[in-house]
């Protein structure tokens, strides 16, 4: 048994850990080829994200369904590289409407260029993963169009809020199913279609892609009030400090909403001012902590989880399967 990524994905099968190791390796080559420019400096702010390393979550999705046909198609790896930069792309993008200074460990482009340069940078890897994409054919290019309008669907949904009188994390969930939802689903979808898997295997991957990718989102929701780590590359209370809304505070609003209590409105109320005072975002976190928000928000982590496994069972049994199982399980565990 080897232990392949991040996520100690245990493959059980010499084959599948060579196809997946060798495709893995194969997309690390892609990116650095498809991220480099006649011109330095753009050279040195597209690799800036990729050198910084990241768990290449949606290109092991990828190779993972690839499984399911022929792992060693042609269009497996570019495919991989294509959500990958796209995933990438959306980084950049997403660093300056944050405003954060940190990404996977090191400073974000924006902190350490300017947001000029990390929204043209982005903007950048988007046409290097269209330019790629075209080699692929047109239902490739219309696949991955609709998920980058779900994507940025999503994006412009978390940044308007709800409408009046919709639920917030019924929006929310939404949002996630666009934003995070949407490209985690097109990885397992390419790589089953470029293999040549049939139809339904692909269309059951895919719902699988779209359940797990909200998992993902969920689990960093959490961890993100409950890591102590640095291990989203991020400081613990980030999104909290930043205001970004996640799952454990918008369920905190909706029991003060419900049941009015004192403490719920008054942890409310914390987190509503100012979180730039360390003490008053350190007391925030403290009490996240050990509120019932926080197991809830573990809970719907759980349930998509859950119903991302769910999906796998009309696909063959096999050592993919298991693995992808597997990765449904590594999900929780970060959440845990």
């Amino acid at each position: 048994m080897t232990v392949v990524g991040p996520f100690g994905l245990s493959v059980r099968d010499q084959a599948l850990e060579a196809d997946v190791q060798s495709g893995l390796a194969a997309v690390e080559a892609g990116l650095l080829d498809a991220t480099k420019s006649d011109v330095p400096f753009i050279t040195e702010a597209a690799q800036h994200l990729v050198l910084a390393g990241g768990k290449r979550f949606r290109p092991l999705l990828v190779m993972l369904a690839a499984q399911f046909g022929d792992p060693h198609a042609p269009g497996v790896v570019p495919s991989a590289v294509v959500v990958e930069l796209t995933h990438l792309a959306t980084l950049y993008h997403d660093d300056v409407m944050d405003e954060a200074d940190v990404r996977r460990g090191v400073p974000s482009a924006n902190a350490r260029w300017s947001n000029s340069i990390a929204v043209l940078t982005g903007d950048f890897l988007f046409a290097r993963a269209s330019h790629t994409l075209a080699d692929l054919g047109p239902e490739a290019v219309r696949i991955q169009s609709e998920a980058f309008e779900r994507l940025v669907t999503g994006q412009i949904l978390e940044t308007a809020g709800p409408t009046d009188g919709r639920d917030p994390v019924d929006h929310y969930l939404d949002v996630l199913g666009g934003k995070t939802g949407s490209l985690v689903a097109v990885s397992c979808r390419f790589g089953a279609m470029m293999a040549g898997a049939d139809r339904s295997v692909v269309d059951t991957l895919t719902q699988y892609g779209e359940r797990l990718g909200v998992a993902f989102q969920l689990a960093d929701d959490v961890l993100d009030i409950a890591s102590d780590s640095h291990e989203s590359g991020k400081t613990p209370g980030t999104d909290l400090r930043e205001g970004v809304p996640t799952l454990p505070v918008l369920r905190l609003r909706a029991a003060a909403a419900a049941h009015g209590r004192a403490e719920d409105l008054e942890l409310v109320a914390l987190i509503d001012g100012d979180l730039t005072d360390d003490e008053r975002h350190a007391e925030v976190l403290r009490r996240l902590r050990v509120h019932p928000a926080l197991e809830q928000a573990r809970r719907d982590t759980v349930r998509y989880a859950e119903e991302a496994r769910a999906m796998l069972a009309p696909l063959p049994d096999g050592y993919a399967k298991a693995a992808l199982a597997e990765l449904c399980d590594a999900v929780v565990h970060r959440a845990g």
